[in-house]
């Protein structure tokens, strides 16, 4: 497994989002992670084999900043859309339960599940084996051993995504 961590300066496109943003003239330090996925159902093919993923995670005065790219997905799923969560436990291969439940701020019994309370990152495979979303969430997610699992299918408003495919360890 192929996972590196480092914190830097963000890419054009992602600095000029952020500078767009009501009252932010300049970008946090942001945390980047890239790396080849975890295959988290060794015995299920999957479109992910020989893809890898950045993920650019940016605090700023509204929350945080989700910067997510997919490359190397297999072109026969093109237009299909996979969700994609921050979870709070690790990638382990082979063990999609090891991730645990998507990351969730809300503090009412039941937890409140939305794109407000959760960090959603839903794309849609492209021809050329790409994926990309981003999103900002009004919350500073607690470090720890994360990571973001690419589901099966697109997410419910109910936060459901189906099966976990593959994830990019998100360690911080």
């Amino acid at each position: 497994m192929n996972v590196r961590r480092t914190a830097t300066a963000l890419p054009a496109a992602v600095m000029a989002v952020v500078a767009g943003l009501p009252g932010h003239a300049t970008a946090a330090p942001a945390h980047v992670f890239r790396g080849d996925l975890v295959d988290l159902s060794t015995t299920t093919a999957d479109p992910f084999g020989d893809a890898f993923a950045h993920l650019v995670m940016t605090p700023n005065g509204h929350g945080t900043l989700f910067h997510l790219r997919v490359k190397g997905i297999d072109p026969a799923v093109a237009g299909h859309s996979y969700g994609a969560h921050l979870h709070v436990g690790p990638c382990v291969a082979g063990d999609g339960a090891a991730a645990g439940p998507h990351y969730n701020v809300s503090t009412d019994t039941p937890p409140l599940v939305s794109d407000q309370t959760e960090v959603w990152l839903d794309f849609t495979a492209t021809a050329g084996g790409t994926g990309a979303a981003d999103t900002t969430v009004p919350f500073l997610p607690a470090p720890g051993a994360r990571s973001v699992v690419i589901h099966a299918e697109s997410t419910a408003p109910n936060g459901t995504a189906g099966a976990r495919l593959v994830c990019l360890p998100v360690v911080w």
